[in-house]
């Protein structure tokens, strides 16, 4: 008996030191003590079905393991300056420099673009046709009081379209206009079963279109440019964050592995974004428009 008990002791004893010891449990992180990356980001690249086609390349690679927070740009910025993560990948500029420069996240990198779409009823009941300068289609909206569906959820789709409003000389208000606080797949949802008009980005609607009975009624239209960023928290306010991890990912998705996968990405033979860690060129060819 006093021989079962001296080995069941030595057993846990053991046991012990080998979870305790970082490396020896798991051995794809070896290298990683801090092994987890909490990574906050848009809805859209994860409707989209990006992220689960992109990361498991980086995790496979690198052995670090990608948490992904999916809530949409302002949120995501918000748990930035929260130190509830770690690296963000977020689509509202001017949002995104704002979170750089009060301090709380580094160097904002280009990661891709696409665009935004207007979507709406695939029958016009009104029989006029939606301009395709987005400004005149917006007052059209709102001129024949069209019901359209805002995300109001301060993501960076919502931040884009007050903009896009805004820049039409329109301050969006009454019963035609509702805000629902939702990510873009349910918008796309409710505008489908009230046969309204949303923005919303190409990458999920591509993903969301063979299941839905709008259609687009404007694109291309320079506006409607839509970039996105890639930002490590700042460690100096949170020191406790996997800095080394969220520079590890940042590093891979704008390496030319991370790019040529990005795109190659596509649903229905579309691709549904383009890459732009080469932040330059991207940012010369939107001043020229």
């Amino acid at each position: 008996m006093k021989l079962i008990k001296l080995i069941i002791t030595n057993t846990l004893i053991l046991a012990s030191v080998l979870i305790l010891q970082p490396g020896i449990a798991d051995t794809n992180n070896v290298d990683n003590p801090n092994g987890t990356i909490r990574l906050a980001t848009t809805t859209s690249t994860d409707n989209s079905g990006l992220l689960s086609y992109l990361l498991p390349a980086f995790e496979n690679k690198t052995g670090y393991r990608v948490h992904v927070i999916a809530v949409g740009t302002g949120k995501a910025l918000r748990m930035g300056r929260d130190g509830d993560a770690d690296v963000l990948l977020v689509h509202a500029p001017e949002a995104e420099i704002e979170f750089v420069e009060s301090g709380y996240g580094e160097k904002r990198h280009f990661v891709m673009y696409n665009d935004f779409v207007l979507v709406g009823p695939s029958s016009n009941t009104d029989n006029v046709q939606i301009d395709s300068d987005i400004d005149k289609a917006l007052q059209q909206i709102a001129q024949r009081k069209s019901t359209f569906i805002s995300r109001g959820d301060n993501s960076g789709t919502h931040k884009k379209e007050l903009g896009l409003w805004k820049a039409a000389g329109i301050s969006p208000k009454g019963e035609w206009y509702l805000e629902v606080g939702q990510g873009m797949g349910k918008v796309l949802q409710m505008a489908a079963e009230l046969d309204a008009y949303t923005l919303t980005d190409r990458g999920t609607w591509l993903a969301y279109m063979h299941k839905s009975p709008l259609k687009i009624h404007n694109q291309g239209d320079p506006k409607l440019y839509n970039p996105y960023h890639i930002i490590a928290v700042n460690p100096e306010r949170f020191p406790g964050n996997n800095h080394q991890g969220a520079n590890a990912l940042i590093s891979w998705i704008t390496s030319a592995t991370g790019q040529s996968l990005i795109g190659k990405f596509s649903i229905s033979d579309t691709l549904l974004f383009k890459p732009s860690a080469n932040a330059q060129k991207i940012a010369r060819q939107q001043t020229s428009q």
